[in-house]
């Protein structure tokens, strides 16, 4: 088993060195773009309980910070039922409860509600995820009329994992993309997120993961953040 497990380590640490440099020359094309930069930390908990075969409940929560990571951007729980169509594809919806800083430096409520479209597929070693979602969100912080009604976006994400039985560390990429829907912003894109990092399993109810994310906004003004996301996850 030792042996098992150290040529896999090693075998990892050939990939990676193998697919950083091509990850940083995708990034610097991104990043020399930008016009402001910032840094912030992303730090998450959830769990995932088994009701029937078909039906899965979740809840999590999440704290986000900014400028530096020196201050809180938003803290959220959120809360939803996915429903298994077949073995690689399911409907989800869910209700987010937002506390979000705002352009008077003071926090208000949000309250987000979304619909998912979700695939998972594994081929051989590899998990393959895609997530279509429609996202709505009411404001209780008004700056002008707009904000008063919701807003509508649609968001499209696409997951690759690399998992093995006998190596507890899972390594994934993610791209997300924000596509805004009833408002008009001059743009078809919104935001964009870019993320690699890994999953490590320390048992089959519990595992904790880190990774990057690079963010680039668009509206109202482009603006890039460089994240460092860490969580826990449990299943029941």
């Amino acid at each position: 088993m030792f042996l098992v497990r150290w040529k896999m380590t090693r075998m990892m640490m050939m990939m990676i060195k193998k697919l950083l440099p091509v990850v940083l020359l995708l990034l610097i094309p991104l990043v020399a773009e930008g016009q402001d930069d910032d840094f912030g930390i992303w730090y998450s908990a959830g769990a995932k309980l088994g009701v029937t075969n078909r039906i899965n409940a979740d809840i999590s929560a999440e704290l986000r910070t900014f400028r530096n990571a020196g201050k809180i951007e938003q803290g959220f729980l959120e809360a939803g039922m996915e429903y298994k169509l077949t073995n690689f594809l399911s409907v989800e919806g869910s209700y987010r409860l937002t506390k979000a800083l705002e352009d008077n430096s003071d926090y208000y409520f949000q309250h987000k509600a979304f619909v998912d479209l979700k695939s998972n597929v594994k081929t051989g070693s590899f998990t393959l995820q895609g997530r279509l979602r429609f996202q709505t969100r009411f404001k209780t912080y008004f700056e002008d009329v707009e904000d008063q009604y919701p807003d509508y976006t649609g968001r499209i994400k696409l997951k690759a994992m690399y998992r093995t039985a006998a190596f507890p560390v899972n390594p994934y990429i993610y791209t997300e993309t924000f596509i805004p829907l009833n408002k008009k912003p001059g743009r078809f894109i919104g935001k964009n997120r870019f993320s690699a990092g890994v999953e490590y399993s320390i048992t089959k109810k519990h595992s904790i993961e880190a990774g990057y994310i690079f963010q680039r906004d668009y509206l109202p003004h482009m603006t890039d953040e460089n994240i460092i996301n860490v969580g826990y996850n449990f299943k029941f």
